[in-house]
């Protein structure tokens, strides 16, 4: 069932973990859960779908106070499109797991992931969390990672060091990857001690830069949550640090998102500058790293440089642009410069599509605005994850 991972080399205090199969799907881990030993300040961000999901509708109440002690989570059925029913079986596992840990209901956050339309089977899940405080345990945060995967390849997660306190983070997101306020499951545990309001100020600037700033095929999830538990053990930190250690955190599990997208085989970065602002910047960004010509361009190393072309001109409602004032590189291969196209082998452009992380650079040549976005590359793979995902 565990499977074998490398261990984080450190832990927050004060957080038990579990993880079990109760048969949701097959025999790989399905639902897990994380316990503070103590009441942690808490902030969250949400998807903004109108099909929100009912563990979102109901974590949203739960959180509004800005506390939390206990998340639970499960893999296979989002629990999502289900009718008043879905909403009573989300509070029931709530209820359940307040009862086994021995806390407030309303402290206890659930999320689900997986197919829509779908009851949750809750006879499995009330089985599956009889007993389950006798299996917590620290430091087995990695197999957390594991149950949350639906279409992952593999399990993300991240330990990161600030002052004498630690942030851990684990991630899910495959699929459904556009956010417009968060993205797929992320659940990010620190002992610093930081109050709600700071610490939602915090996430939202963290989600920002990083889960907002990625697409593998620009559809929003009903289920996207975004979660951050401050159980403030480690005592208080420096926020400048703690903002910056956050950020990284978010970073690199955002970018081991889009690496890890439904069949793709390459991450793509794209870059905008020279944009009249970051709004601008960023428009553009996500019409080249979600263009289908685009990442099908980089998935068969074809340097078609006039696709990116083409992601740029559609932004058609960004006045500012022309071609004449626009440069466009791969890597350190600059092909189209301020309206000409320019000298350079192919061969050897060829060969750079061909790594795992390839970099694209627009400048707009209209101001100071930035913007970096991650996706992928659009494969065979895709295809067929989501032509039978049902079935």
């Amino acid at each position: 069932m565990a499977m074998p991972l490398p261990k984080l080399p450190h832990y927050a205090q004060g957080y038990l973990t579990a993880a079990r199969n109760v048969g949701i799907k097959d025999e790989t881990l399905d639902l897990a859960l994380v316990f503070s030993e103590v009441r942690a300040n808490a902030a969250a961000v949400f998807t903004q779908s109108h099909f929100a999901g009912a563990p979102v509708i109901l974590g949203r109440q739960h959180i509004a106070d800005g506390y939390l002690q206990a998340l639970v989570i499960n893999s296979k059925n989002a629990n999502v499109a289900t009718g008043p029913r879905g909403l009573e079986i989300a509070l029931e596992v709530t209820q359940q797991v307040a009862s086994e840990l021995g806390i407030d209901y309303r402290d206890v956050l659930p999320s689900s992931t997986g197919i829509i339309g779908r009851q949750l089977p809750i006879e499995k899940i009330r089985r599956g969390l009889q007993g389950i405080k006798g299996e917590l345990s620290l430091e087995n945060l990695e197999q957390v990672a594991v149950a949350i995967m639906t279409t992952d390849r593999r399990p993300k997660y991240i330990a990161w060091k600030v002052d004498h306190a630690v942030i851990n983070g684990i991630a899910k997101g495959a699929g459904m990857i556009e956010p417009n306020m968060a993205t797929m499951l992320a659940f990010l545990l620190t002992d610093a001690r930081i109050p709600s309001p700071v610490l939602q100020e915090m996430l939202q600037q963290a989600v920002d830069r990083s889960f907002n700033m990625i697409s593998i095929d620009t559809d929003t999830s009903t289920s996207d949550t975004v979660v951050l538990l401050a159980n403030g053990l480690a005592g208080e930190v420096d926020p400048t640090r703690f903002q910056a250690a956050l950020d990284e955190v978010c970073l690199y599990l955002a970018k081991e998102i889009a690496r890890d997208g439904e069949g793709a085989s390459k991450l793509i970065e794209v870059t905008v500058s020279g944009a009249r602002d970051f709004g601008q910047a960023k428009r553009v960004a996500k019409a080249v790293v979600n263009s289908p010509l685009v990442k099908t361009a980089v998935y068969g190393c074809d340097p078609n440089w006039g696709r990116v072309c083409m992601a740029v001109g559609k932004c058609y409602e960004e006045k500012e642009i022309r071609p004449e004032r626009t440069t466009i590189a791969f890597g350190p291969t600059v092909v189209f410069r301020e309206g000409t196209p320019q000298e350079f082998d192919l061969e050897e452009l060829r060969r750079y599509l061909e790594a795992d992380e390839v970099r694209i650079a627009v400048d707009l040549g209209v101001g100071a605005g930035q913007a970096t976005v991650w996706g992928c590359d659009l494969t065979e793979g895709y295809i067929q994850e989501n032509a039978y995902y049902s079935t």
